[in-house]
């Protein structure tokens, strides 16, 4: 009960800041939404049978945008972050993101522009596989972490669309943990190790690659009220099987109920050659990863 009331609470404060604006600050435009999403059921003396649940997440996404004559400055920055209670179970992490993209552009002709892009992109909080262990982590904060830059082309004929292709993207993979590292998580060599097991020769924290990079990215109200935003990261390794493209597609669809009160559905599919995944059979290789959410979101815009 306490956490629900909790949840009412914060829900509450999101209502009662509710507005919808955008900040002008001489050159710069900035836009921000932070949003408090949850699902939440109840049972008692049901006969069907069924546990009580709690999911929240809370998100904050931001834009900040410069603009001077041909130069400008982009600045994207998406936050998340949410847990999931089952009956009298632990608390267990249905979502966490930390995703910063900056970018330079500099107009050429019309909707073509000279760019160069980063991103930056890692977690908050310890994640674990709570189908085998829920005490012994496989993620946490910079492990992994992915850094990348590269100069490019980018074709903005609008503010809805824009597609940027960078062919000389160096990028790297951060496994700040040794013992994740160690054992070749996420695509970092593993360590050496000799005929009793005992390592020889401890895995590097870092894996740098270089190798062209597409983004593409719409956000456009299809409908009254309805909006459509996708983004889609395509990387290609030239150092390490280029024919294998690292795939990561975000899709959000956001129906506005009214000025406080959104329903969101969001999905991302990620594949990385690179990052071995065991299945249900204990069979280990690449797979397509898959989460999908469709959550109530109470929050704020400025």
């Amino acid at each position: 009960m306490k956490r629900i009331l909790l949840i009412a609470l914060l829900s509450g404060f999101f209502a009662a800041n509710a507005q919808n604006d955008t900040i002008q600050l001489g050159n710069w435009t900035i836009m921000g939404k932070a949003s408090l999403n949850f699902s939440q059921s109840y049972f008692a003396n049901w006969s069907a049978g069924g546990d009580n649940s709690l999911t929240t997440i809370g998100k904050y996404n931001m834009t900040a945008n410069y603009l001077n004559g041909k130069h400008g400055f982009t600045n994207w920055l998406d936050l998340a972050l949410g847990y999931s209670i089952i009956g009298d179970g632990k608390a267990m992490k249905t979502d966490d993101k930390i995703e910063y993209i900056p970018g330079y552009t500099y107009e050429l002709k019309g909707p073509w522009l000279f760019s160069v892009m980063g991103k930056f992109s890692t977690q908050f909080a310890k994640g674990y596989d709570y189908g085998v262990d829920s005490s012994t982590y496989i993620s946490k904060f910079m492990a992994p972490g992915y850094v990348d830059i590269g100069p490019g082309i980018q074709y903005k004929p609008n503010d809805w669309f824009m597609v940027n292709l960078s062919p000389a993207t160096a990028a790297w993979i951060i496994v700040n943990d040794q013992g994740l590292a160690d054992q070749g998580a996420f695509g970092i060599e593993p360590a050496v190790y000799d005929t009793l097991g005992n390592i020889v020769t401890h895995a590097d924290k870092v894996k740098m690659m270089f190798g062209a990079k597409l983004l593409t990215a719409i956000s456009k109200e299809v409908f009254k009220n309805v909006t459509v935003g996708t983004k889609l990261e395509l990387f290609s390794d030239y150092l390490n099987n280029p024919q294998n493209i690292d795939v990561n597609w975000q899709v959000l669809i956001g129906l506005k109920v009214n000025s406080w009160l959104n329903v969101d559905i969001s999905t991302e599919l990620l594949y990385d050659d690179d990052i071995n995944i065991t299945d249900k059979d204990g069979n280990i290789g690449p797979r397509t990863q898959f989460k999908e959410f469709l959550m109530l979101s109470v929050g704020f815009a400025f």
